[in-house]
């Protein structure tokens, strides 16, 4: 660790005496609010983006893989090349974070485990926003520890992007799992079509691997579209669809060693229809959505007949938000319904409804203080009323320096799984458990300075009922409880800077560090299955140099968990662009790191990636 610190300290100390050129373009990111939308700058909360150019650079071909980059999000994989992850932001659990599709939300009622099923290949992606923190009063429930938004681009002009990509560690395949070499790839076809009055972004694509260790294959198909139509200068509408198929060997993912054999098919369709009305100074925005989820799970494999778990999640979501500026502020007020159901062969059959209302005001002073409150206000069918308010303010003192800090709270409503599960004499449910509450408050600074950008600050988080699968010994089988009170103290830092050389050279570094320090006021003498897994250090450094058409981008991760072994990850992607071609090349844990994310599975081992991307503009 304290060699990995010393590194980036260096690269720092070093590059800093090349001259600097402006390249960067987040202060003209609006970060999308279900009711206020706020630009980049003027942002007070702590929010990261990573943008379209940053996408292009990273060795990364799934959105699993791209947040992986990001400070204080951990990425749990239960399987490689972007399959089946776990989301969790500043030590918090996976069921703690919500994720969203251009503002619609993902949540699965069954499990998070599924939630990131997400139909889009990374060419349709604008944007990613991350932001650390309870966001209840903004997006509602079960956006307890944070929140990840997807925004898919919508470019004025029509493009049609084509991307092609195969891997392997070179590894013999193990006994049982057939002949030759692990390996596998992909195809990702990306096309944006765009007339006066609408816009159309349809995406399909195709990858599948033999794994990387016994029965660890999966073949994903994901198919997605998203229209936009100008009615007029006030009036308009927007849609969107997506399909997921995933099919894969589940070796490990849930009951080691027993589960060897294992398979999984997870099926996810997604639709949501919207419209932007803007009457006078009110801004009026409806919206439906439905999210349906299929997963089949055979514990035997081909054995259909016994130990099989089928699963069938439906959500239907209606919202109306309105905002309206006025002398003294802006002012936001939405409504949102949410009806859950799932039918299950070890779950059950069970419904849940779920009413919030939100209400922000946001208010510029002498163009320089910024303060945003407001409240959600939740009714649910299980667990009756909650309001969770939250206040935030930042501060510019030079057109270089920023303070800002806020004090927030948020809600995650047990999943169907917690409550109701039945897998004797593994898991089993509880259904008295109940939904988790937290407040949190942090403060932060940012400097800016041409390319170069530093930020830190500090956060304390207090997570009441506290939700966690225990058991007192390994005979019991594991059941979640509300284990106690959840307290994390963290820190996080950010540098980055950019140089533009002589003779088309540039060089650039980013530098992303996150400490945590959990604890836990609860039961003493009981075995935790997620809770003594949460993330405590994590850096991530990353370096680039580009040439004319060439360019390098060099990343290490280094992370540690409670109670697991740290570990470093080590990747680099080199491109090289041919007027509309563009030849990547990426080597994954180039040290050949050992190391396990979630359940029992042993990630890849060093892998290496060769792709072509072809992109046609029009005109």
């Amino acid at each position: 660790m304290k060699k990995t610190i010393a590194l980036s300290v260096f690269i720092i100390s070093t590059l800093t005496v090349f001259s600097q050129k402006e390249t960067t373009t987040y202060e003209e990111v609006i970060i999308q609010g279900n009711r206020l939308e706020t630009p980049f700058n003027q942002a007070t909360r702590n929010i990261d983006v990573l943008t379209a150019e940053e996408i292009k650079k990273l060795p990364a071909r799934t959105v699993n893989e791209l947040l992986a980059y990001v400070g204080g999000v951990d990425v749990r994989q239960r399987g490689p090349f972007g399959n089946q992850a776990d989301i969790s932001i500043d030590g918090g659990s996976f069921e703690q974070t919500l994720v969203l599709l251009n503002g619609v939300k993902l949540l699965d009622a069954q499990t998070a485990h599924n939630m990131m099923n997400i139909p889009i290949p990374l060419d349709a992606i604008e944007r990613i926003e991350v932001l650390r923190g309870p966001a209840a009063r903004v997006y509602g429930i079960n956006a307890l520890t944070g929140t990840i938004n997807i925004v898919t681009k919508s470019d004025e002009q029509s493009f049609v992007a084509v991307n092609t990509y195969a891997g392997s560690s070179f590894e013999e395949k193990e006994k049982g799992d057939g002949e030759g070499i692990y390996g596998g790839g992909g195809l990702q076809l990306t096309g944006n079509f765009n007339t006066k009055k609408q816009n159309h972004l349809i995406t399909m694509s195709q990858d599948s691997y033999n794994g990387q260790r016994y029965n660890t294959a999966q073949n994903n198909t994901r198919l997605f579209y998203a229209g936009k139509h100008k009615v007029n200068v006030k009036n308009g509408i927007e849609w969107m669809g997506g399909y997921t198929y995933s099919d894969f060997g589940a070796n490990g993912f849930y009951a080691a060693p027993g589960d060897f054999n294992s398979h999984e098919t997870v099926e996810t369709t997604l639709f949501s229809l919207s419209s932007t009305h803007q009457l006078g100074r009110f801004k009026i925005s409806p919206r439906i959505s439905n999210r349906y989820n299929e997963d089949d799970y055979r514990y035997l494999g081909k054995d259909i007949d016994i130990a099989r778990s089928k699963h069938y999640a439906n959500a239907f979501m209606a919202e109306l938000n309105t905002s309206v500026e006025t002398k003294i502020g802006d002012f936001g007020l939405g409504w949102e319904s949410r009806f859950d159901e799932i039918n299950s062969s070890n779950i059950g059959q069970h419904t849940r409804d779920n009413h919030g209302i939100s209400l922000e005001y946001r208010k510029v002073f002498w163009r320089k203080l910024i303060l945003t409150a407001g409240t959600y206000v939740n009714y649910n069918t299980d667990y009756d009323w909650q309001v969770y308010p939250g206040i935030d303010f930042a501060y510019r003192f030079s057109p270089n320096w920023k303070i800002y800090a806020s004090a927030g709270s948020g809600q995650r409503i047990p999943s169907f799984t917690d409550l109701y599960l039945n897998q004797a004499p593994a898991n089993v449910g509880n259904p008295n458990i109940q939904p988790e509450d937290a407040w949190a408050y942090e403060a932060n600074f940012q400097y800016k300075r041409k390319t170069l950008k530093i930020k830190g600050g500090y956060f304390y988080r207090s997570i009441s009922n506290y939700i966690d699968w225990v058991r007192e010994t390994p005979a019991l089988p594991y059941s979640p409880i509300n284990i106690g009170e959840n307290l994390v103290h963290g820190i996080h830092a950010n540098v980055s800077q950019q140089f533009r050389i002589k003779n088309k050279h540039s060089i650039g570094y980013n530098v992303n560090y996150t400490f945590l320090q959990p604890s836990y006021k609860s039961e003493e003498n009981i075995q935790s299955k997620y809770v003594l897994e949460s993330l405590r250090n994590q850096l991530i450094i990353g370096l680039n140099y580009a040439y004319a058409d060439f360019s390098i981008q060099i990343n290490n991760r280094f992370i540690e968990r409670e109670l697991n072994t740290p570990y470093n990850l080590l990747s680099v992607r080199a491109n090289y662009d041919i007027k509309d071609f563009s030849i990547y090349a990426d080597v994954s844990n180039i040290l050949d790191a050992k190391y396990v994310e979630a359940g029992a599975v042993p990630m890849p081992p060093r892998w290496f990636t060769l792709g072509v991307r072809y992109v046609w503009r029009k005109g």
